[in-house]
């Protein structure tokens, strides 16, 4: 059988631990045996990272946004430990936190969700979607320690060299102080992609912050969403039968909650980062979590929503066959694959990657799993599979 064929390359950033030999065996086992598969390859391990002074990040962000889609593995956001444990130069900072501020946009997040399997929530019967804003806030933060005696001030010099000062506090004690920013062109993109990917969908979006008390921050987030809205979709919601509805973030997570799911929910970069991982941990697993950042530029970034799986990796390296959960990751392969098939005319990629995605979610539900599943699963007949043998079972199901 001829292997399907590509016109552009993929952007592939590879990543670190568990989930680079995941990367790998996904490669070898389930998409080049169909596929002629083209990318443009990135090493973003972190000892890779510090060899080029993080440049390779950079680099990739940029080539993302030529190429228009590109597909990321997990890696590793180095701590005090991390920097002994791998002799780094210094603690570089999230690849995820880079790619997001060079692309910008926003990251939608939705779990991938099986018979088998119910959720925690049990009012939940459709898969709830977290919009994440990608830029700006404690991602992009400036902050300090500070000591007794010390004043800190917001400063804002305009373009004239006059400054606007608002104090912060006179610290009595030794304390911490922290700033924060976003731009306006950047929560405009990140309330289009919402609005857009509502209309897509045929979803309604709820989008929440705290503008009770962050009066001008968070309320700021609030004024563009209802502007825009009201200026740009209103009508098309209303011909769609879809609404838009604000709420403050924590009547949102009550009415989330008690909802059935089947929505979009949209939330500032911190608040997205961690709801994202609830509805995840509540569907189940981390592992069981789609993950794409939607640029304004029109660039589209799909990336397992879960860490390196550090403890498998170190099982691993001593011989040990692991049990490692790689539908995230699978399932970022596909999305890639489907948009890199749609933006190119290729029918038969984009067959593929569904192909790829049913066969997985039949795989479970026939009761074949790897062990984070196991506990989860209602099937009377369950078989625990390591993560190779899992990635093997795919690959029949597709066959069939």
């Amino acid at each position: 059988m001829a292997k399907i064929q590509m016109k552009t390359p993929l952007v592939e950033m590879d990543g670190d631990e568990m989930t680079r030999i995941v990367w790998q065996q996904i490669k070898e086992i389930v998409i080049e045996p169909f596929v002629d598969l083209k990318t443009e390859y990135f090493d973003l391990g972190l000892k890779h990272r510090d060899e080029t002074n993080d440049q390779v990040t950079v680099d990739a962000a940029e080539r993302t946004k030529e190429l228009g889609v590109a597909v990321k593995c997990a890696t590793i956001t180095p701590n005090a430990a991390r920097m002994e444990e791998y002799d780094l130069k210094e603690m570089w900072k999230s690849p995820n936190g880079t790619l997001r501020a060079i692309l910008d946009g926003t990251v939608f997040r939705t779990p991938i969700m099986v018979n088998c399997i119910r959720p925690y929530v049990t009012a939940w019967k459709e898969p709830i979607t977290m919009a994440r804003h990608a830029y700006g806030d404690i991602y992009r933060n400036v902050e300090m320690k500070v000591e007794a005696g010390d004043v800190a001030e917001l400063v804002v010099t305009a373009a004239d060299g006059t400054e606007r000062r608002e104090r912060i506090h006179n610290f009595d004690g030794a304390g911490i102080v922290q700033g924060v920013h976003n731009t306006d062109v950047s929560i405009e993109a990140f309330a289009r992609a919402c609005f857009n990917y509502g209309l897509e969908m045929h979803q309604d979006v709820w989008f929440a912050t705290k503008d009770t008390i962050s009066k001008t921050y968070d309320h700021h987030f609030k004024d563009i969403f209802e502007k825009i809205f009201v200026e740009e979709y209103q009508e098309a919601y209303k011909k769609a039968g879809l609404t838009y509805f604000y709420t403050l973030i924590d009547d949102a997570v009550a009415r989330v909650m008690r909802s059935e799911g089947g929505f979009i929910w949209a939330a500032k970069n911190y608040d997205g980062d961690v709801m994202s991982d609830m509805i995840a941990s509540a569907n189940g697993s981390l592992a069981m979590m789609t993950s794409v950042l939607v640029s304004p530029s029109g660039a589209y970034e799909y990336e397992a929503a879960h860490g390196t799986v550090t403890r498998h990796y170190y099982r691993y390296l001593e011989g040990e066959k692991t049990s490692t959960n790689p539908m995230a990751t699978l399932f970022a392969w596909t999305g890639a694959l489907a948009k890199r098939g749609e933006l190119d005319g290729l029918d038969d990629l984009i067959q593929f990657a569904k192909s790829v995605e049913k066969a997985a979610l039949e795989v479970i539900e026939s009761g074949f799993m790897t062990g984070d599943l196991v506990g989860l699963c209602e099937l009377d007949d369950v078989h625990k599979l390591d993560t190779t043998e899992f990635l093997h079972k795919v690959v029949e199901f597709i066959e069939k």
